[in-house]
């Protein structure tokens, strides 16, 4: 008789991710509830302290995601911790939006400055610089238009038609300014 191989906690946890993404595997859901909840909930406390609420709705809204979107998760590209966080920062981004009246005077991007990836690659991490470098030029050669557009559509996750209604503008328009600006940055970038 074969003995089961123990795994690690953190492998634990990425094992359960894949169960969830191949099987529907509900306790894996259940563990990783167990361990991700309180850690999202505290993340939200230390961002607004007395927020039970939103913490329980940022937290809910995470696992829905987990469940979700489980098939997406890569492990060559981010931990899991890493993985799950980001989806906690954009369930907190989200819920902030969606209710105005809870407004807070810190950046969403403060709570990430100090945060350490812990598969760090010195060689990923240069290759990203060097892209973000480039993009950045490249987004600084666009016409103003082209630039709000990108601003509106990617920075401020606005949907086509959202954009067109703020800029006064006919739908046709902003896809053909996002189409064309992304056209020339990828020319920008690969020089």
């Amino acid at each position: 008789m074969e003995r089961a191989k123990t795994l690690q906690p953190d492998e634990q946890r990425v094992a359960d991710m894949f169960a969830i993404a191949q099987h529907r595997d509900q306790a894996a859901l259940a563990r990783l509830f167990d361990h991700y909840v309180p850690r999202v909930r505290s993340f939200c406390l230390a961002a607004q302290p007395g927020s039970n609420i939103m913490a329980d709705d940022i937290a809910q809204e995470v696992m829905i995601r987990i469940w979700n979107k489980a098939h997406t998760y890569k492990p060559e590209a981010a931990s899991l911790n890493t993985w799950v966080f980001t989806l906690a920062r954009n369930a907190r981004i989200d819920y902030l939006r969606k209710n105005s009246r809870h407004q807070s005077d810190i950046d969403p991007e403060y709570l990430w400055r100090n945060v350490v990836d812990e598969n760090a690659d010195p060689f990923k991490d240069a290759q990203q610089k060097r892209d973000q470098e480039r993009i950045q030029q490249g987004l600084d050669k666009l016409p103003s238009d082209q630039k709000q557009v990108l601003a509106k559509v990617y920075l401020e996750g606005k949907t086509h038609k959202e954009a067109a209604e703020e800029l006064s503008l006919p739908l046709g328009t902003i896809k053909s300014r996002v189409r064309l600006a992304l056209h020339k940055l990828t020319i920008y970038v690969k020089r």
